[in-house]
């Protein structure tokens, strides 16, 4: 069955022949950027190869959460709840937000230890996170039969639909005079004497000042025909929907074997909490010194297979002209296959932890891949080697509830405004200058 079917959002007719910004890419990080930049008076182009929000931003979970974040993006998501607060407002649509809170299960003392050690990294902030378990767990969590030692309680995290949020913002933000190209892929970037001056598209060349790419899984192969080191993997994560259930908590929940989360349908979405399928590809073997602490501390949740996109993914060209047909436009969306054992074991342990689930089915599923950094810590930076360039990728599965703070981030450093956070944990240098790369699961 395909993916999940996002708000669509019809393209403008015309391509400009000049703005100030194209924005290369049409989910959740490049509408949120458009939307920032446009409200600034920045004339926008936002260029999308297929649908907006067609791969991944429609197809994550649709958490908004600070809970257990890596240290380095907590000020980020931060600035990212604060928006989605007043969202709806501000775009004049629904995005399905609601600050429901979220409980992570801790299935041993071991994952009650590390998630007390976390709770360190938000002292002081004012998130209302705690510890729950016994009566105070159970009156949060209804109806659950989950053997929990304890849980981390999240009352400002929340959730969003996928299918509505990108689009609404993309909308809000062609109302604010930005121009919206679906179906419109960007083929290259013009560079004279290596400075940005334009992007060459399947429908011919836009001048501008200044590019941001906000290509999500697609963002290492265009950066690479730039010369530009982008290191990204893809990581295949499976999702499935139920129909309407009657009861259930509103609260979502992560937990070793399964996460849920109730959606504006009445279903509830639900993946596995630890699961994560990497198909070995070309790019597995020649980024994969650089990955081995990321695979190493993760290996338990990952799980390798061979499958064709091997085959896929060695056929791509990796240089072309402006000129060329480009791998964008033979795949307009990533659509691949779910995997059949994530969503057997998702369900089997969801309906035993929650036994009102016996009463429902499943009506859809679906996978997506998930941009992967080496520290699984987002790319939003320019682009030292080319002046006019910026980033905004690898954002290993955090990218919804975050894309907000990070458009705005974005926008602060094409505008050259004192940045909303420090961006030096996002620089796209840190993977050459020396640093220390490797995820850090704050505790």
């Amino acid at each position: 069955m395909p993916g999940p079917k996002p708000t669509p959002v019809e393209s403008d007719l015309r391509l400009p022949k000049q703005v100030d910004v194209v924005i290369i890419g049409g989910g959740i990080i490049g509408s949120s950027t458009a939307l920032e930049l446009a409200e600034r008076g920045v004339s926008v182009l936002l260029c999308e190869k297929g649908q907006i929000a067609g791969e991944q931003s429609s197809r994550n979970w649709g958490w908004v959460r600070l809970g257990l974040r890596d240290p380095r993006e907590i000020p980020l998501m931060q600035v990212a709840q604060h928006a989605w607060q007043g969202m709806d407002e501000r775009v004049g649509r629904n995005t399905g937000y609601a600050r429901s809170g979220i409980l992570f299960g801790a299935s041993d003392a071991r994952s009650s230890r590390n998630y007390e050690r976390w709770l360190h990294n938000v002292d002081g902030l004012q998130t209302g996170a705690s510890l729950v378990s016994g009566r105070e767990l159970n009156q949060l969590l209804p109806g659950h039969a989950n053997a929990f030692d304890c849980a981390l309680y999240m009352p400002q995290d929340g959730r969003a639909e996928p299918q509505w949020a990108a689009p609404a913002m993309a909308e809000a933000a062609r109302d604010r005079g930005a121009v919206i190209m679906t179906n419109c892929a960007v083929r290259s970037i013009d560079a004279q004497a290596g400075q940005v001056s334009g992007v060459f598209t399947e429908r011919g060349r836009v001048a501008c000042a200044q590019v941001v790419l906000a290509g999500g899984a697609w963002s290492r192969l265009f950066a690479g025909n730039l010369g530009i080191d982008l290191p990204q993997l893809k990581v295949l994560n499976t999702v499935m929907r139920t129909s309407p259930v009657e009861s259930g908590p509103e609260i979502a929940l992560w937990s070793d074997d399964f996460a849920i989360r109730r959606r504006a349908d009445g279903g509830f979405s639900i993946a596995s909490g630890y699961e994560n399928t990497v198909d070995i590809v070309p790019d597995c073997v020649r980024l994969a010194r650089r990955f081995l602490p990321a695979f190493r501390q993760e290996w338990r949740s990952l799980r390798f297979r061979f499958s064709r996109r091997w085959t896929i993914e060695a056929n791509h060209v990796r240089t072309w002209m402006p000129t060329d047909v480009t791998p964008f436009e033979h795949c307009r969306i990533l659509d691949p296959e779910p995997s059949k054992k994530a969503l057997k074991n998702a369900w089997s342990t969801a309906r035993k932890g929650f036994p009102i689930f016996e009463s429902s089915e499943i009506v859809q599923s679906w996978a997506g891949f998930i941009d992967v950094t080496p520290d699984a810590v987002p790319v939003v930076s320019e682009v030292d080697q080319m002046p006019g360039l910026y980033i905004a990728t690898g954002f290993s599965g955090h990218g919804f509830g975050i894309g907000p703070g990070a458009g705005r981030l974005m926008a602060d450093l094409v505008t050259q405004t004192d940045p909303c956070v420090d961006p030096a944990a996002f620089r796209l240098s840190r993977f050459r200058d020396g640093s220390e790369v490797r995820p850090d699961p704050g505790y």
